[in-house]
């Protein structure tokens, strides 16, 4: 059964659930209604040759030439093929998908004033699995991604090209193997396509939704570490937390018990330091720090992702025409910049304790390195390299672009959220955060195994995990492939799914 799109209620999981899975959508008929209902509104205003920006006149500096009759009806082409101006190789299918879910959800609101005709091939096109090719750089962030957006409207005038059934052919083509049809672009129909920041929303909600896991294999893979360490566990003591606040914090500690509940650390069979270092004990603060983060970053994307995002703006009950900067990408590129920080320092978290675990001085008894040849063998010595290596990646990444902004369109564009940047670089972050957490997952199962107390039940299930991917390190061997191994393993959630199975499910916020 099809997911109604009703321009109000789109969530996260949503566009998850379209981008990447597949799933078809309809438009409710209310949100048909609306969009009839103001694209008869604008059609009013053109008979009347009232002056609308976008639609009788140019935009940007050319917002005061006024457009005869003639030119309206093909200046959406040629607004089309001059923003049709990106660079670079083609970005994700998922990332598209979500660009074009979000902006059908924008004209389902009724304000965008294209031809219903418009939205129906977008719907059409996602539920026939075609996906125009989309230059992955170029947006600014701010009149919407524009050049990304024009290259999805330029097959409303068969044009462009397309991927379909995993093969890059032109839009005509795509569009004869599936029997959509070309709607042409008249009056606002480009614009209405192209005027949001929907490709960076997008982005950023396929990269939080994969965050929001990974960080609940943060605390799996830090529980771990933990019981390898001999950690003293009052630091998780719900009470503590909540005398503090940080519901992130709450929730943190409160996953990290929940992994280790029965082990032998926890009953006091087993003799701890009286305090750990911060990279153990205040894994909570940090990690719930990142929670609260993402919480907020989440609360952002659903905003922008059921909001009027367009200019102009149309209100056909009010009778009235406004112009303004709901385009401005800055409201999601903020949080997604804050984003990737917050994933790059429970990356950094995370490297501390792995540190701890291979050094002999701070590992409390384990072996140089978590092997027994030491000095024949080097066992995780160089998974650690590995490791820092790809933080210092994620830290150059960290640095903002929201304040980055280059004026455009000759000082009429004058400030721009360069929201794109912070999108793709946020991505970027949580792709390298995976290997760094599969690299803690290694070192903490290697280590465990060098331990004879009796672990939690979760940190149990997680050993177990990590070991169907790779074997003890009893003798030196190339660790790439363990490396590559945990990265796949993180990235598909395997220690999450078998430590869920065994205890429960984790709170994510």
């Amino acid at each position: 059964m099809a997911t109604l799109i009703t321009g109000y209620d789109l969530t996260i999981e949503d566009i998850v659930a379209v981008a990447r899975n597949g799933e078809k959508i309809e438009l409710h008929p209310e949100a048909i209604a609306r969009i009839d209902k103001c694209r008869a509104f604008i059609e009013e205003r053109i008979e009347a040759r009232e002056i609308m920006y976008g639609v009788n006149t140019g935009i940007g500096e050319f917002s005061e030439v006024v457009l005869d009759d003639d030119q309206v009806k093909d200046f959406q082409k040629y607004l089309i093929y001059n923003h049709a101006a990106g660079i670079g190789k083609a970005a994700p299918l998922d990332h598209v998908r979500s660009a074009m879910l979000l902006r059908i959800n924008v004209h389902a609101k009724g304000h965008s004033g294209c031809r219903s005709i418009i939205t129906q091939t977008l719907i059409e096109m996602l539920n026939k699995q075609v996906t125009p090719y989309v230059c992955e750089k170029g947006s600014v962030g701010a009149c919407g991604d524009l050049a990304p957006m024009s290259q999805i409207a330029l097959c409303m005038m068969g044009e462009g090209e397309c991927f379909y059934e995993g093969v890059k052919m032109t839009t005509m083509k795509a569009f004869e193997k599936t029997g959509i049809s070309v709607p042409g672009l008249k009056a606002r129909d480009g614009l209405a396509t192209i005027n949001g920041s929907q490709l960076l929303t997008g982005i950023g909600c396929l990269t939080l939704f994969d965050a929001e896991r990974w960080l609940k294999q943060a605390e799996i893979a830090a529980a771990m570490t933990l019981e390898a360490l001999k950690a003293n566990m009052k630091p998780y003591d719900t009470r503590l937390h909540e005398l503090r606040g940080f519901r992130g914090a709450v929730t943190s500690a409160a996953n990290i018990r929940m992994v280790v509940e029965g082990s032998d650390l926890c009953t006091g069979k087993e003799k701890v330091k009286v305090q750990d270092a911060y990279s153990m004990r205040s894994t909570p603060q940090v990690v719930g720090a990142a929670r609260d983060q993402m919480r907020w970053t989440r609360e952002q994307l659903e905003i922008e992702a059921n909001g009027v995002c367009d200019n102009p703006i149309f209100l056909p009950d009010d009778q009235v025409v406004l112009t303004g900067a709901n385009f401005q990408g800055t409201p999601v590129s903020l949080p997604l910049d804050t984003l990737g920080g917050a994933i790059t320092m429970v990356s950094a978290l995370s490297e501390r304790r792995m540190n701890r675990l291979t050094n002999p001085a701070l590992s409390v008894g384990l072996p140089a390195f978590l092997t027994k040849g030491a000095g024949m063998f080097s066992g995780l010595m160089l998974s650690q390299y590995t490791a820092d290596m790809q933080i210092v990646e994620q830290k150059i990444l960290s640095t903002p672009a929201y304040h980055q902004s280059i004026p455009a369109a000759a000082d009429q564009e004058d400030f721009v959220s360069m929201g794109m940047n912070s999108a793709l670089k946020t991505r970027q972050i949580m792709d390298v955060a995976w290997g760094v957490l599969g690299i803690e997952f290694f070192a903490a199962a290697q280590g465990l195994d060098f331990r004879e107390f009796k672990p939690g039940k979760g940190t149990l299930a997680a050993k177990a995990a990590v070991r169907k991917r790779v074997e003890f390190l009893d003798v030196d061997r190339p660790l790439f492939n363990d490396h590559n191994a945990m990265l796949d393993a993180v990235q598909n959630l395997e220690m999450l799914e078998a430590v869920e199975n065994e205890i429960g499910e984790l709170s994510t916020y």
